[in-house]
């Protein structure tokens, strides 16, 4: 499986895009702003989004899309997301007075969007291998995913925080090779990343002691105007690690 980056930053601004993976040019996991970069003809090879939650840098590429590719005859999109995620998605963005209700339209039976509840635990088959949700600790319902190949895994988190049952769940995987987690906030702002539930990398830096696999770390979402910081507090918070800062167009593959 190949994971182009099309977003990974915790707001916009020059060259920033919110969060977004596009997995073998069918699959979004989440649909920031970085959805934007897509041709039409790359919009149209979509078939299915996992969201990670319902936050609006997360989401609300999800709402363009749907319109950009709107097809009456065309074959839909099938998003999959926790029944907190859905809820959300469909009382306060895709209720008529943000934007359309593309699950009813064209018509109720064949809406351009379908809604697919899931659970932690719960997964799906893809091509070349299967995708698995896993609960995370957020300000709002949030679940991360774990993508696994024959011969490497590779998770996620989204958006996150210090949690055991977090590192529970990535524990009981047989390998994990890749861990895309975020850091959001310098050290300095630790009470708004306990507030926010992001992490700063003093607090990964001791939370990732509780994690037996050794992976390689693709860190994200580091909010705008905290990058610089967040690279230097990196290199002795996370020493020992082999990690990288992630940047949009970034290619994970996973084998």
């Amino acid at each position: 499986m190949r994971i182009r980056i099309l977003g990974c930053s915790g707001g916009i601004g020059p060259g920033l895009r919110t969060t977004s993976l596009l997995v073998d040019d069918a699959i979004l996991i989440d649909a920031g702003t970085g959805v934007g970069d897509l041709s039409l003809a790359q919009q149209r090879r979509i078939r299915r989004v996992f969201l990670t939650h319902a936050h609006l840098d997360h989401v609300c590429g999800l709402a363009f899309l749907a319109d950009s590719v709107f097809d009456p005859e065309g074959p839909g999109i099938d998003v999959h997301a926790s029944q907190p995620t859905l809820h959300a998605l469909r009382e306060h963005l895709f209720n008529w007075h943000l934007w359309p209700d593309f699950s009813v339209l064209p018509t109720p039976e064949k809406g351009q969007l379908r809604w697919h509840t899931l659970c932690p635990g719960e997964s799906f088959a893809l091509d070349g291998g299967q995708i698995q949700a896993f609960a995370v600790l957020h300000t709002v319902p949030a679940v991360g995913y774990v993508l696994q190949a024959p011969r490497s895994t590779f998770a996620f988190t989204g958006d996150a925080y210090a949690d055991d049952d977090m590192w529970k769940a990535l524990n009981a995987l047989p390998r994990l090779d890749k861990l895309m987690i975020e850091v959001a906030f310098a050290d300095e702002q630790a009470a708004l990343g306990y507030a926010a539930k992001h992490f700063t990398p003093g607090l990964l830096g001791e939370e990732l002691q509780k994690l037996r696999h050794k992976p390689k770390l693709y860190l994200t979402h580091h909010k705008p105007g905290c990058s610089r910081t967040i690279v230097r507090q990196c290199k002795t918070a996370l020493r020992g690690w082999d990690y990288v800062h992630l940047r949009r167009a970034d290619v994970i593959t996973v084998e």
